[in-house]
């Protein structure tokens, strides 16, 4: 054991080694010297237990420049999404178009007219960016963009509510992602929530009588990450038009998740669109940038003009503004509904639309290459968007050895794919495999299968 140990090479001695040397050029020597002292520790430690030691110079340097590529590998990485939840809320939700991709990264590496009026020479507001184009695809009058739908509601409800009522139906106080509630978010914003209704069944006569001189609007949340089935019964957005009109309060809806097109006829369940709550007569729609819309995070908000000018007015409107990146980004994506090319473009929308034969050809293929049995499955929205409904798909299987340490493995390639379990079997989705994502999946199973 003494003779294990003094056999080690000093911390000096490595450090001096050309590899080494290369190593601190790329890392920094800091990092350099805490890896080679923290390797060193654990090859004593490990001659200490009598265990098998990394102790020569060579199996040194290959596990010190193993921890440094690990310590520099950012947590945030890309990773390639064969589990078939399209919008899963945790790698991202919707991959962005390569348009909008390329505009973000010219956004990024220079200088751009955020805040700048190219016309008249002087400053300009970053408000205006994304305006003309959500009024040209939904019909509003004006449109204001926050860094998500969350920070949307919260806005509205600060601007336009706080010290007062707002009348919400009992059976939309719903809890949107991390445990965030209607209720909470109310109070957070010094609204006062007024419940009208029952749980399952809320009619406008119920908002009718609830309207009194401390009303300060009505509100819809639609039910985008749940769904009641059976006795129920919920207010049209027309009736609650009338009935806001009639007492001059605004008719706030919070879609969401909100879509710009019809997902029937995907075969999936109806989403309300948010062109249909603007017509319905709205007057402030709320919506996120980063679900069916298929763009960047954001918080989406459009509507009556006055309405819209109050919420730029508020102090609020600063702290939850989005960058020059999310503008550029949204931009882009904006510009593939305006050109009718939204489902050929955006990755979410191409996903959604796949044909089934598509999909089970290239299932077919895969398993040609790596074994494993094609199963028909389903596929899923995700990301509070369009619960219960699914898309007919093919899954490539595999049962024989450990579905979870298949699927670790699988998560420690480079990129890390995630899959999906269910009855001890490992399952891929080629939906949600992007195209140029293929080889590199195809290379990492390959891998993990030979490893296990």
């Amino acid at each position: 054991m003494r003779d294990r140990l003094r056999r080690l090479p000093a911390v000096d001695t490595l450090l001096a080694q050309r590899e080494l040397q290369e190593l601190s050029e790329i890392h920094g020597r800091e990092q350099v010297v805490a890896a080679a002292r923290q390797q060193l520790a654990a090859a004593r430690s490990a001659i200490l237990q009598a265990q098998p030691a990394a102790a020569d110079t060579c199996a040194l340097i290959t596990k010190i420049s193993a921890q440094l590529e690990r310590q520099a590998r950012p947590s945030l990485r890309p990773v390639i999404n064969a589990t078939g939840v399209i919008l899963h809320t945790n790698l991202g939700r919707a991959p962005l178009s390569p348009a909008a991709a390329a505009a973000l990264q010219a956004a990024a590496l220079g200088y751009s007219a955020l805040e700048y009026d190219l016309e008249a020479g002087r400053r300009g507001s970053r408000l205006q960016h994304a305006s003309a184009a959500l009024r040209a695809l939904t019909g509003a009058e004006d449109a204001l963009v926050v860094n998500n739908n969350g920070a949307a509601l919260v806005l509205i409800l600060s601007a336009l509510a706080s010290g007062r009522e707002v009348i919400l139906s009992r059976g939309q106080l719903l809890e949107i992602g991390g445990g965030f509630r209607i209720p909470d978010i109310m109070r957070q914003s010094g609204a006062q929530l007024v419940e009208v209704g029952t749980t399952n069944r809320t009619r406008s006569a119920d908002y009718a009588a609830a309207i009194s001189e401390r009303t300060a609007l009505l509100l819809r949340v639609h039910a985008s990450n749940f769904k009641q089935i059976g006795f129920v019964e919920e207010a049209p957005l027309a009736a609650l038009s009338a009935l806001s009109r009639e007492h001059k309060l605004p008719l706030v809806d919070d879609l969401g998740s909100g879509t710009l097109i019809d997902t029937a006829p995907f075969g999936l369940a109806r989403e309300p669109t948010i062109q249909e709550s603007v017509a319905a007569g709205c007057d402030l729609v709320c919506f996120s940038g980063d679900k069916l819309l298929g763009g960047p995070q954001a918080g989406i908000i459009i509507g009556k003009a006055p309405l819209i000018a109050r919420l730029k007015r508020h102090p609020l409107t600063r702290v939850l503004r989005v960058d020059k990146l999310t503008y550029a980004a949204l931009l882009a994506t904006l510009r593939h509904y305006q050109r009718g090319e939204a489902l050929t473009r955006l990755p979410v929308w191409r996903m959604i639309s796949r044909p089934l034969p598509e999909i089970q050809a290239q299932a077919q293929a895969w398993a040609q290459l790596l074994g494993g049995e094609v199963r028909s499955g389903e596929s899923t929205v995700g990301g509070g968007s369009l619960p219960g409904a699914s898309l007919p798909t093919a899954l490539l299987a595999f049962e024989a050895g450990s579905a979870q340490g298949l699927a670790a493995r699988l998560r420690q390639a480079e990129p890390p794919v995630i899959a999906r379990i269910a009855d001890d079997a490992l399952l891929l989705d080629p939906r949600t495999v992007l195209p140029e994502q293929v080889p590199d999946l195809l290379r990492a199973l390959k891998a993990a299968l030979a490893a296990g």
